[in-house]
């Protein structure tokens, strides 16, 4: 797809040496869900969902989620107008097309709650109204994984709200060199472009919905998830959500490849973002120092590769 392409090389005139985690988070755009980044602060999140917002014209907002954060701030409120006698409704911040949620294990419980509803039903509820959020909807939520004492960390049972869980990480050496000249003069998302609008996301999601899987995918999809809940070092497999995510970002892969069908390099190809962050493990694995990741490439080696009859 050239217009995934351009888009995609937009966002990378901000986001240096990070093309594969930006390809994965545009797929997950594509699959209607949403990312959860779990990194370090520096590192170029805000740049990023910045310059996707600007590469498809998508209304932006940016929420700190410190402990202060309340419900509301996410779904907004009713206020009392005297002048017109009536209540009026506030939106919150989540009322946009791209909500970037820094550092959700910060905000309390209820907080998470919310933000979590709204992304799973793609609406609120606010004194008895329902509010639908405009569409496309995508939260990019961040967690730093250290420094955590004190603070909310997301259930395991939340987790897998998210349809995947990725990480910048630090950039190579080259990189970090080529950042620091990017930045000489100007910020480099004054150059990025507007290549598609929400209009067109919507046209593509409808366009994956109707990718061809055939039936040795399906099984073998079923199969991979049943693994998880039979591994030797996991004490909690994925749930249908997790079966239900993989098809979508399978579907949406084979998209941005070209295909109007899934093959099963695609389950591959996202099996370890979609499915890594909605396993627990068990007491063995903590002692092997052996991590989901590392499970998902052992199941994915164990479980016979379908042949394809189209």
């Amino acid at each position: 797809m050239n217009e995934i392409e351009n888009m995609i090389n937009e966002i990378k005139k901000a986001v240096i040496g990070k093309d594969e985690v930006i390809e994965k988070i545009v797929m997950t755009l594509l699959a209607r869900g949403h990312v959860l980044l779990e990194d370090i602060p520096g590192v170029g999140k805000t740049n990023l969902a910045l310059a996707l917002s600007k590469s498809v014209q998508l209304d932006y907002h940016r929420i700190q989620l410190t402990t202060d954060v309340m419900p509301s701030d996410i779904v907004g409120f009713t206020m009392y107008n005297p002048q017109k006698n009536i209540f009026e409704y506030k939106p919150g911040i989540a009322l946009c097309h791209l909500l970037l949620a820094d550092e959700i294990n910060r905000t309390s419980s209820k907080t998470q709650a919310a933000l979590l509803e709204l992304m799973e039903e793609g609406r609120m509820t606010v004194d008895g109204t329902t509010y639908e959020l405009p569409q496309p909807f995508f939260v990019i939520a961040t967690q730093n994984p250290f420094g955590s004492a004190g603070t909310q960390l997301l259930p395991d049972s939340q987790l897998d709200r998210f349809m995947t869980r990725l990480s910048l990480g630090y950039p190579s050496v080259n990189d970090e060199v080529a950042i620091m000249k990017t930045r000489q003069i100007i910020n480099p998302l004054e150059s990025v472009q507007a290549i598609l609008s929400p209009e067109d996301i919507l046209k593509f999601q409808k366009e994956i919905d109707q990718i061809f899987i055939s039936d040795e995918i399906y099984y073998y999809i079923a199969a991979l998830i049943d693994a998880t809940r039979h591994h030797e070092l996991i004490a909690q497999g994925a749930s249908p959500r997790g079966s239900l995510a993989l098809m979508k970002l399978s579907k949406a892969n084979a998209f941005m490849h070209g295909r109007d069908y899934v093959i099963p390099d695609d389950v591959k190809a996202v099996a370890i973002m979609t499915l890594a962050h909605r396993l627990i493990l068990n007491y063995d694995a903590k002692i092997k120092e052996t991590s989901a990741e590392a499970i998902i490439t052992d199941i994915l080696e164990r479980i016979p590769t379908p042949g394809i009859h189209l």
